[in-house]
């Protein structure tokens, strides 16, 4: 009854108090709802910032890809950990108080516990991956040296995923038995699903095409994204067909597929964001000899490790066991095991890689804010930033704003800065953050009266909070024009 991926491996009724009784699940529910509140809210942020607080001129079909893509993540957010906190909060009260939400007894249904969670469960995925789509844009537009083709399509396909990432959740048990018709809406659907991500892909190609390619570390990771991601998407294609997952469900073919997308989207994607962004950020890039290093372990480790998995799930082999009759099976975990170890080597090189470009940050310093010759906005201060961002505020004219400054001939103005207004930080999000622990601690141990002193201090808090009408500051003009000359002066010794 167990579904594939993380969530399912806690499936009813196994978390009930009668297969667990101890505090093992209520630490899984605890932290899950906490971490899955704080994330609901982030996601709110993030949606309300983008709509509202884009800079002038810059409407939503002139937004950076990478902006597109963590508003539809943030949208899917907002839409699908609700029912995460409901689910969650249903378990509790079967642990809690004795109901029978997802038991046999008294009328509960069990798979309804693994439908809910997969509701929510399959939206994440593509929460973990469109920020990775995000960035990809950005490096293949930035490092061909063009314009990204297709932009239109591009937000349109984004759209179009996250609409579709919630009508495809029952692929993840179609050996449930809901029956044919059911099973083949959800397999046609997750092949709909394929279609945009596809479109994405040649898009990225079709930026590439003649352009003045720069293999770059971000660039590295892209590439390898893009061959890797395509056969974990065609291995998907496979298992959306519902004869296949019966042949293929629980099986190590299955384990290849979820660490294929994941590892060769999100994660390639991850590192590829930072050594793209990482001069912003702190000032310095990222040394680029460890971090060739890092990628040829990763890239070759991830090929070695989880190809044959693919050819074990083909052969039958099922997951999460530890001991097998058949020794024509152990070469295959042996080439696996050979290549778990050079992921290991390309973790230790990327740690090395910050290590070592932290020792060397003169010699990596980044003076002029633009060492990748940017096209966004980010690439017009200095790295890093100042508090404010821009003396300024910018005016965006076109698609790719900082690339059609520098194509318009901008200059920089020296002069004319005003004081900047500014919200104010506040440390009540680490308040709650810590009665928040209190209150998980309490509710896992039952200690009521800590649980209760906890709750309502949180909501004390949060109302208290609402009364601080101290929001806001500004930074004085002469620390502006401070600012704003040294950034000057360092222009004029770059000759930029």
């Amino acid at each position: 009854m167990s579904s594939h991926g993380p969530a399912g491996s806690r499936c009813r009724p196994l978390s009930g108090l009668a297969y667990s009784p101890d505090v093992g699940v209520d630490y899984y529910i605890w932290a899950l709802q906490i971490a899955g509140i704080g994330t609901l809210l982030s996601g709110v942020n993030l949606v309300a910032t983008i709509v509202k607080m884009r800079a002038p001129g810059m409407t939503m079909m002139k937004m950076p890809i990478f902006v597109w893509t963590s508003l539809c993540t943030n949208i899917l957010i907002v839409a699908a950990f609700p029912v995460l906190t409901a689910v969650l909060a249903m378990l509790s009260l079967d642990r809690y108080i004795g109901t029978a939400f997802f038991t046999n007894d008294s009328g509960g249904n069990p798979m309804m516990y693994v439908n809910l969670i997969w509701i929510w469960g399959h939206p994440e995925v593509y929460i973990l991956v469109l920020p990775a789509f995000g960035i990809f844009s950005e490096v293949t537009s930035t490092f061909s040296g063009k314009r990204l083709f297709g932009y239109s399509s591009m937000v349109y396909a984004t759209l179009v995923i996250t609409i579709l990432a919630y009508l495809v959740w029952l692929h993840h048990f179609f050996t449930m038995g809901s029956g044919a018709s059911v099973n083949s809406f959800f397999g046609i659907t997750t092949m709909i699903i394929s279609i945009p991500t596809g479109a994405k892909i040649f898009n990225w190609l079709f930026t590439m095409y003649k352009g003045r390619i720069r293999f770059e570390l971000p660039m590295m990771w892209t590439i390898a994204f893009m061959v890797t991601f395509t056969i974990g998407g065609m291995t998907g294609v496979l298992l959306a067909v519902p004869p296949a997952d019966f042949v293929l469900h629980n099986s190590l073919f299955l384990v290849a597929h979820f660490h294929n997308v994941i590892i060769g989207g999100t994660l390639f994607g991850m590192f590829a964001g930072i050594n793209y962004w990482f001069p912003k950020a702190f000032g310095f890039k990222l040394d680029k000899k460890w971090g060739t290093v890092s990628f040829w372990c990763w890239v070759v480790g991830f090929y070695f490790a989880f190809m044959p998995l693919y050819v074990l799930g083909l052969m039958g082999v099922t997951r999460r066991m530890r001991y097998f009759d058949d020794p024509n099976l152990q070469i295959w975990f042996v080439i696996a095991a050979f290549g778990a170890a050079l992921i290991a080597a390309g973790i230790g090189a990327f740690l090395l890689q910050i290590f070592v470009s932290i020792r060397n940050r003169e010699a990596l310093a980044d003076h002029g804010g633009d060492p990748w010759n940017g096209r966004t906005l980010e690439w017009a201060t200095s790295s890093p930033p100042p508090e404010y961002n821009f003396a300024f505020t910018p005016i965006v004219h076109d698609l790719d704003a900082w690339y059609d400054m520098k194509d318009r001939k901008h200059e920089r103005p020296v002069t004319g800065f005003k004081s900047i207004h500014m919200p104010s930080g506040t440390g009540t999000g680490v308040v709650l953050a810590g009665l928040s622990v209190a209150f998980g601690f309490a509710m896992i141990w039952y200690v009521w009266w800590l649980a209760g002193l906890a709750l309502a201090g949180i909501f004390g808090t949060t109302i208290f909070h609402t009364f601080n009408y101290k929001r806001d500051f500004h930074i004085p003009v002469e620390d502006v024009i401070a600012t704003e000359n040294a950034r000057t002066r360092q222009l004029a010794t770059q000759g930029a």
